[in-house]
């Protein structure tokens, strides 16, 4: 007999990694509130329509969710939730692969992205008021250096170290989604910044995450959405288009598809070969970390020890 939701999520959730549990545990959770006590081969296709449809309509919208993305978010993410814990009850036996429930549910479409690179003219609007406003604007200036140089992920900066910086070569080690790691070029300047905040804030002296507020407490998302809302404030357009910190991603990132191609764009991204958006041919373009550099040297106009040749005094 087949255990309950109640039984067997928390098994599940034991079982994947750090990241997924981040992403599907609430969508667990609510598949406990909703049939905890039921076995996992009694609700049927159309009864997870209907709780999909349950849970989207009871979303709260944030404010850089882009067109009823939010709703769609979810129900992508809790089918996705389900079919996890289907596809491990397979792999238990426990469930016969013609009988996964949620696999006869389709996903929502996606929505196409309404981010775009940003104008230079732009990005220096948003790093004066950064500079000039708020409550701590030396850790708000360096979240938008290192976004704007590395394109990373805000799971990437919340997940750095003091060990993850390598001074002499200056790279950072991003930790990003799907339990990716890689070594990212940085300016000698932003190394330097990092290096101080780390000192300053006593991340070398209690370890754990690098970036944190002047009470040496570490930040968390908090401080994006807070950074980005009163950047609104001051900047009617951002809050009219719902800027964020993607967008930073997508400014560096066509820039350096622009100026140095599509192999050592998608290495900046720290995209992977099994994305599928590329082929097979994407294992014969691969950039190396020396492309990488050199394209950084010519985003910020500083000299990089990895880089190839000369920066060109060309900005994004």
């Amino acid at each position: 007999m087949a255990p309950t939701f109640a039984e067997y999520i928390p098994q599940v959730s034991a079982a994947v990694s750090a990241g997924t549990r981040r992403v599907y545990g609430t969508y667990w959770k609510r598949v406990i509130e909703a049939w905890g006590h039921r076995r996992l081969d009694e609700p049927t296709a159309l009864e997870i329509k209907h709780l999909t449809e349950h849970i989207r309509a009871q979303v709260v919208i944030r404010r850089n969710a882009r067109g009823g993305r939010g709703g769609r978010g979810a129900a992508e993410h809790l089918i996705a939730a389900l079919r996890c814990l289907y596809n491990h009850a397979i792999a238990d036996g426990l469930i016969a692969e013609a009988d996964n429930p949620a696999r006869k549910v389709a996903k929502p479409r996606r929505l196409p992205s309404t981010r775009r690179g940003l104008a230079d003219t732009r990005l220096e609007e948003i790093n004066h008021v950064a500079a000039t406003t708020g409550n701590d604007p030396a850790l708000d200036t360096l979240l938008l250096r290192l976004h704007i140089e590395t394109a990373c992920r805000r799971g990437g900066a919340l997940a750095l170290r003091p060990r993850d910086l390598d001074p002499d070569q200056c790279l950072i080690r991003l930790h990003e989604k799907g339990d990716t790691m890689r070594w990212q070029p940085v300016s000698p300047t932003l190394m330097k910044h990092l290096l101080d905040h780390a000192e300053q804030r006593g991340a070398l002296e209690h370890g754990g995450q690098l970036l944190r507020y002047r009470n040496n407490e570490p930040i968390t998302t908090r401080r994006y959405d807070h950074l980005w809302v009163r950047l609104g404030k001051h900047l009617p357009w951002v809050a009219t288009q719902q800027i964020s910190t993607h967008w930073l991603r997508h400014t560096t990132l066509t820039w350096v598809e622009r100026n140095y191609g599509y192999a050592v764009a998608r290495a900046y991204a720290g995209h992977t070969d099994n994305g599928g958006d590329g082929g097979t041919t994407t294992t014969y373009i691969r950039a190396s970390i020396h492309e990488i550099a050199t394209a950084l040297a010519a985003l910020t106009g500083e000299p990089h020890p990895l880089a190839t040749n000369p920066p060109p005094h060309q900005n994004p």
